[in-house]
């Protein structure tokens, strides 16, 4: 490709702010590849991650409620779509690549298990114990798009770039906690744009949590009186609303949580970027905190709201009666497996030309990959003698 034919695709890199990451200043992907003319190399890795079988079945995978619980419920994929777009709003705001922040928020849920974080708990125990490696989902997610997605012939996986790579293993929220390995070891953080995607998971999922918990009825509206945002919010709908129905209040109450929080959060992010100096990528890696974050008065509100989540939803004794359930699920099928691994099926990774790791692994990898409806299918096929195998 010419120097003339790469300008094509780099016009957009005009547009940005000086501290956003450019596309012709990617660290490139591990097997070189000639670029495309009219599309830059993260709207190539969009298209890759949306083509992916493992994007495809995150339609299938836990958010809070199992998929048969009701057709309305979030579900993966829906909870990331709605990251891209908190995230690209955010993105847009401040000047930053668009682009890699909805290559990276497609990305950042890839290798969550079925069941949600009761699955992902399952195969991280029972990977420690056989053999202290456990599971992590970031790690899982980079593994998926360096490994074990298989579309090309050149190489393994889907050769995605250095940025958005990083993004995957370095997601971080409060119920993402990484350990960086590898080339991604050094304790810098990562680009503005993953630190985007960051903010926009924890947004997205605090509030349409909230909106399942509400509609499941495993929340009661009216406990939530004593939660300042929640009332902040009711206030401001009901101020510009009367005699709402309360399906539309509680819908009205969720757009407002999420648009003040948008808001609050790319305000005090242009302020941190003024007075760290940030003028560059380089210089947002070099800072030992988070650039895009919410003022203490904002992170306390939510604080408040999540601990409200994690007692009244998340230990909701329903919920954990289906999580501690999908975790036998797992655990059984997992020792079955092992037991008799001719039980797997071929493309698993069983005799393939590449290494995808000893049994345990190939194992643990496939059962991550399940949805949460063939988990259970598979079940049945294993343990109930009437099912077809």
């Amino acid at each position: 490709m010419s120097a003339e034919d790469k300008k094509i695709p780099q016009q957009y890199s005009e547009l940005l702010a000086p501290y956003a990451t450019r596309p012709e200043h990617s660290k490139g992907r591990k097997i070189e590849e000639p670029e495309h003319i009219y599309r830059s190399i993260y709207q190539r890795d969009r298209d890759r991650i949306i083509h992916s079988s493992a994007f495809r079945r995150l339609q299938y995978k836990t958010q809070v409620f199992v998929n048969h619980e009701g057709d309305h419920y979030r579900t993966r994929l829906t909870h990331t779509l709605e990251v891209v777009q908190i995230a690209r709003t955010i993105a847009k705001a401040l000047g930053l690549n668009e682009e890699l922040v909805e290559a990276i928020a497609l990305a950042h849920d890839l290798g969550h298990t079925p069941f949600g974080h009761a699955g992902e708990e399952a195969l991280d125990e029972i990977m420690k114990d056989k053999d202290g490696s456990g599971f992590e989902h970031n790690q899982q997610g980079l593994r998926i798009v360096d490994l074990l997605e298989e579309r090309y012939p050149n190489f393994k996986g889907l050769n995605l770039t250095w940025e958005v790579r990083e993004g995957i293993i370095k997601h971080a929220t409060s119920f993402d906690k990484p350990t960086q390995t590898g080339e991604f070891s050094n304790p810098c953080p990562p680009t503005l744009e993953a630190q985007v995607v960051n903010a926009a998971d924890e947004i997205a999922y605090n509030n349409h949590d909230l909106d399942d918990g509400i509609t499941s009825g495993l929340i009661k509206a009216d406990l939530l009186n004593n939660i300042e945002l929640w009332q902040i919010a009711k206030k401001e709908v009901n101020k510009s609303y009367t005699k709402l129905a309360s399906a539309v209040e509680k819908k009205q109450i969720i757009r407002y949580l999420i648009n003040i929080q948008v808001s609050e959060l790319i305000e005090q992010s242009k302020t941190m970027i003024q007075d760290l100096k940030i003028d560059s990528p380089g210089a947002a890696k070099e800072q030992k905190v988070s650039v895009i974050s919410f003022n203490n008065t904002m992170r306390r509100k939510l604080n408040e709201l999540s601990d409200f989540l994690l007692k009244n939803l998340y230990r909701h004794f329903k919920v954990v009666r289906m999580s501690s359930k999908a975790q036998r699920f797992i655990r059984e099928i997992f020792d079955v497996y092992l037991e008799n691994p001719e039980q797997l099926p071929d493309f698993t990774g069983r005799g393939r030309d590449y290494d995808s790791g000893p049994l345990e692994r190939i194992i643990c990898d496939y059962i991550a990959g399940m949805t949460d409806r063939y988990a259970l299918d598979e079940y049945k096929r294993l343990f109930h003698p009437w099912e077809r195998v």
